[in-house]
């Protein structure tokens, strides 16, 4: 995993978390919230970072027209996006408990510049898809077991990036306090489900635009690495009954110094234990956000390799586990290239029960960018 030398900006938000925070709002709003059937009953897990990650490094080698449709996308492209992926993924590295790592596996020539402008990124010359999921699954510690992607003759470049959290709560619920309480979801079913309970301090509580925020936060301690680093936080975001993902979720990375304090002595919150896991095809949805020729025969990747290439498959598969102990999740995002010009395959007590469809946003340790967001809209999966 790649280890941080640079510090993250306090204060406002800078650029590099403005984009992915953009990134995310476009594909929850736009993609994710549409009813994308890899998120089956509505609910699924994404992140946000790790797409921006791997697209910002592939795009890295985008040149003319093709950089600028994803510099509108990402906020950077062509060659200053190189510097902009490596500062955003030692930053990230902060976070103890979270490790980030890039990788890119190729059958094709991968131009010199390229690699050495990525110099935390691991470049093989060969394309072997036992070492990719043998890769994957010791990078996320076995919460994804093989790459969400199949391994073609046809693909020429893969680029792999994986973000991975195991942290525990710095205070943990009671287990004794955990019981079975309905939760109603999209579709208006009411079902028991394992629900764990706690107060929480009223700092960490607030609204944004009728939106419930909780903040809880993991310590530093587990798989942080070299001096662990400050932990990542967790925001729970609950909207008005009926209030969907769209308009929920970027509730939770909005700055907190805007929300308003809630009218109440004391806050106690039930939270149900979760696992949730979903694939996401983003290649499909890449349209819808703007990006088209870099799928295209006309794309430009000359940065990148000598020989023609366009992407053929951004897949993204995540995982993540809420329970007593804390909070596990992993990233997988996957940017599969193709020769250009080939045909591509046919993509006052205040109480708050998170008893219904809600968020969940994971932050690292300072700054707002959301490494993973989820949506939980039909009856939770216990993880025990």
């Amino acid at each position: 995993m790649n280890r941080p030398t640079t510090h993250i900006q306090s204060g406002h938000p800078g650029p590099r978390t403005r984009a992915v925070q953009h990134l995310a709002h476009r594909w929850i709003r736009d993609a994710l919230a549409t009813g994308d059937p890899a998120a089956g009953g509505g609910s699924f897990v994404c992140s946000p970072a790790g797409l921006w990650l791997a697209l910002a490094a592939v795009a890295a080698g985008a040149r003319g027209a093709t950089a600028e449709e994803l510099r509108a996308l990402l906020g950077t492209a062509d060659r200053e996006a190189a510097p902009a992926v490596t500062a955003a993924a030692r930053e990230l590295a902060l976070t103890g408990a979270l490790g980030v790592a890039t990788r890119v596996w190729a059958r094709v020539p991968v131009e010199p510049a390229y690699r050495e402008a990525l110099p935390d990124v691991r470049f093989d010359d060969t394309l072997d898809p036992a070492a990719l999921d043998a890769w994957v699954r010791g990078a996320t510690g076995g919460l994804i077991e093989r790459l969400p992607l199949t391994i073609t003759g046809e693909t020429l470049l893969a680029l792999v990036n994986v973000l991975a959290l195991k942290a525990r709560w710095e205070r943990p619920f009671d287990t004794r306090r955990t019981r079975d309480l309905p939760f109603t979801d999209a579709s208006g079913t009411t079902r028991p489900v394992a629900t764990m309970a706690r107060d929480v301090p009223l700092a960490d509580v607030w609204t944004v635009d009728g939106t419930y925020v909780v903040e809880l936060r993991c310590t530093g301690e587990e798989g942080g690495g070299e001096g662990g680093g400050d932990g990542a936080r967790v925001r729970f975001v609950l909207g008005e009954p009926g209030a969907g993902a769209a308009r929920v979720l970027p509730a939770g990375w909005a700055d907190r110094t805007a929300g308003a304090r809630p009218e109440a002595d004391r806050v106690t919150v039930a939270l149900p234990r979760l696992a949730l896991r979903t694939r996401i095809t983003v290649t499909g949805q890449l349209p819808a956000l703007g990006v088209r020729l870099a799928t295209s025969d006309a794309a430009d990747f000359s940065g990148l390799s000598p020989e023609p290439l366009a992407i053929s498959d951004v897949v993204q598969e995540a995982v993540l586990k809420v329970a007593e102990e804390g909070v596990e999740a992993a990233a997988v995002t996957v940017v599969a290239m193709r020769a250009a010009g080939a045909i591509p395959p046919p993509q006052r007590l205040l109480h708050l029960a998170f008893d219904r469809p809600f968020g969940i946003v994971v932050l690292p340790a300072a700054g707002d960018v959301p490494l993973f967001a989820a949506w939980q809209a039909d009856a939770p999966a216990d993880p025990a």
